[in-house]
């Protein structure tokens, strides 16, 4: 019998099937809280982690959700150009309270609230990637294409 889901990994999993998507959020024994762990933990390449990262905006404070390939750093100053306002890194508490959800288990969907989503391009090089389920134990795989539907997000060059 499978164990249930902690809580926010269940989040996502209701995310995911309120979406219509079939994807099954899985929880490891090791930690994928960074992108080397993740990939370590699933058994693929660092790139094909979508890791989630929060930025906010200097001017409006809103949330902006970054979600990179994992071997890449997100350029802030071309992040500040697509988005018209140069942007910052939030505190912890920020980012719990704009997505539900705690540094190290982002998710890309299931958000308190809908956030400006951007998503770098060079997830598309791969046929099948991973991402947080709202837990630092706790991903699910997907492909790029499921992600721009789950997310509504742009698609661009964040390097």
């Amino acid at each position: 019998m499978a164990m249930p889901l902690k809580p926010s990994a269940q989040r996502v999993q209701d995310a995911l099937a309120t979406r219509g998507f079939a994807h099954r959020v899985l929880e490891l024994s090791d930690s994928t809280r960074t992108s080397a762990e993740a990939a370590a933990a699933v058994g693929c390449s660092v790139g094909q982690i979508a890791k989630s990262l929060v930025f906010q905006g200097k001017v409006s404070g809103r949330a902006i959700l970054v979600i990179a390939s994992g071997s890449n750093r997100v350029n802030e100053k071309r992040l500040a150009e697509l988005l018209g306002e140069k942007t910052q890194r939030p505190d912890a508490d920020f980012v719990r309270e704009q997505t539900g959800f705690a540094i190290g288990g982002v998710p890309p969907l299931g958000h308190s609230q809908p956030l400006v989503t951007m998503i770098d391009q060079d997830l598309w090089q791969y046929d099948v990637i991973w991402a947080a389920a709202g837990h630092p134990h706790a991903v699910f795989q997907l492909t790029p294409d499921d992600l721009a539907q789950m997310t509504d997000g742009q698609i661009v060059a964040i390097t």
